[in-house]
């Protein structure tokens, strides 16, 4: 899948009267790509459209004109990009309420390096979590991680031929399987592949 350059960008007031089509158009392509695992888990399978929302949403909010600033956004959002033997995921941990929420934090550390996927009937393959900062400490979780799945060569091929997909976390915590993806959902992932 191709990285964003600043020629996929559009100028800010082009984006102001672009924005409510198309933040509209991206929410319709994001209810393939966003995955509910169990009650309090969100998976977020980026793409070029996503991370191309996402950077437009940031020049906006942060009134970014320059340069070296745009350039900066596209080197941070570029890696949530899949390239073809992967996905990459942004995991939210979801839990409404203040407390509640940071007592699951508190017992969900680790939880990033226990998501896994699963092609067919081959191996789990675990996240790679969190490659550009450390989201935890000894005391909680972060409430928000980047993910990676890599995928063999066998596994792609599986995907760009019908094969199942099946998702899950597996901590003591919170475990949690979506075996197999709708059909939909799985196909929007295989098209990330090549």
């Amino acid at each position: 899948m191709k990285q964003l350059t600043r020629r996929d960008l559009i100028s800010l007031e082009q984006y102001a009267s672009d924005r409510a089509r198309l933040r509209s158009e991206v929410i319709a392509h994001k209810q393939l790509r966003n995955v509910q695992v169990g009650p309090n888990m969100t998976w977020c399978f980026e793409d070029y459209t996503t991370i191309r929302y996402q950077v437009l949403e940031m020049l906006r909010a942060e009134r970014i004109f320059e340069s070296d600033g745009i350039q900066g956004e596209l080197d941070a959002y570029n890696p949530l990009i899949p390239d073809g033997s992967n996905w990459k995921v942004t995991l939210l941990v979801e839990f409404p309420d203040p407390g509640e929420r940071r007592t699951a934090l508190e017992k969900l550390i680790g939880v990033e390096d226990r998501c896994w996927i699963r092609v067919s009937e081959m191996e789990r393959v675990f996240a790679i979590a969190d490659e550009d900062m450390e989201r935890e400490n000894d005391e909680k979780t972060s409430a928000v991680h980047f993910l990676r799945f890599e995928l063999s060569p066998s596994m792609v091929d599986a995907m760009k031929s019908g094969g199942s997909l099946s998702i899950g976390v597996d901590h003591d915590n919170y475990r949690h399987l979506l075996s197999p993806l709708p059909g939909p959902i799985r196909d929007a992932l295989s098209r990330d592949l090549d």
